[in-house]
């Protein structure tokens, strides 16, 4: 039955993990894998299974879900060393991963290739979501594994949207997502710059907007946190935003699509990691407009002020 399906896990990062006791917590035999030998100590002891290696969360006819960082990092473990030719026949691999559409179409022949098949399930939310169970899925590939898969992506989300056969839609959609809450970002630096330079306080602005206009999570949480400078520890970090906002450019070149907020926003991450701030949350990219307008201090967090 499904909610007793057996579910191999990879990658036990800050998504990962609390997507992984989700799972363990709806009664699915858990067996995990993590680059870093030990991160799942904590599921193990709750009645995990540590693997070897990540071909070890593979079985005949299983489910592996794999959270990884990036395309080179999904394709090592799926590769000649990973659970690929384990899951064969009838698995099926539920990518949960932020990557280029065309991995995934990649995957998915390549799975079908050895008679399993590929999901792409990439998800909206941070780790406090992930942790709630109240992630978003974005959902696309054959549609018998993608109904098997959706049975258990109910235990960590609270909506899912089936974009059909075509494993690289889910991916697609995903970056689509990202892109606009980038956007949304450097749309809320702009204004909240303009009204500093004006002797308007940017928290000011943001509870405006975030109550007003544009009473929606992503300017109600990130615009408090561009307001008020909190840009440590990262939910998550500019690398992963600049990953992503490459991805975003390529796929925008390869269907000939013009995207020129898209340049720009990458850029600021590029310049933000380039000042050092690798470990910043990617809503640090807004100190960019900041600094252009001559606002080269940071806002004080509150309570923080000498």
């Amino acid at each position: 039955m499904a909610d007793q399906e057996a579910i191999g896990f990879v990658g036990l990062g800050r998504m990962g993990e609390p997507i992984a006791w989700n799972l363990l917590r709806a009664g699915h035999p858990l067996t995990v894998w993590n680059r870093t030998r030990g991160k799942g100590a904590a599921l193990v002891a709750a009645g995990a299974r540590e693997a070897w290696d990540p071909a070890e969360t593979g079985s005949a006819g299983g489910i592996v879900f794999t959270m990884l960082s990036d395309d080179r990092a999904l394709e090592q473990v799926v590769g000649s060393r990973g659970f690929l030719e384990r899951l064969a026949p009838g698995g099926i691999h539920v990518s949960l991963s932020t990557v280029s559409p065309e991995t995934s179409r990649r995957l998915a022949e390549r799975h079908a290739g050895e008679g399993s098949a590929y999901v792409a399930a990439p998800v909206f939310g941070r780790p406090e979501a992930a942790a709630a169970g109240k992630l978003w899925v974005c959902l696309s590939g054959e549609a018998t594994a993608r109904g098997r898969a959706v049975a258990l992506l109910r235990a960590v989300s609270q909506g899912l949207f089936e974009l059909g056969d075509d494993p690289g839609a889910a991916n697609v959609a995903k970056l689509c997502g990202n892109f606009l809450i980038a956007a949304a970002m450097e749309a809320m630096s702009e204004a909240f710059t303009l009204g500093e330079k004006n002797g308007i306080d940017p928290k000011t602005l943001a509870d405006l907007f975030g109550q007003t206009l544009f009473a929606c999570p992503i300017y109600q949480n990130y615009g408090k946190t561009i307001a008020e400078g909190r840009f440590t520890p990262a939910g998550f970090a500019l690398p992963l935003g600049l990953k992503d906002m490459s991805l975003v450019l390529a796929t925008a070149t390869s269907s000939k699509t013009p995207m020129p907020v898209a340049n720009l926003v990458r850029d600021r991450l590029l310049t933000g990691i380039a000042r050092g701030r690798e470990d910043h949350d990617w809503s640090a990219l807004s100190l960019g407009a900041r600094e252009e307008a001559g606002l080269t201090r940071r806002p004080e967090p509150e309570g923080t002020g000498s």
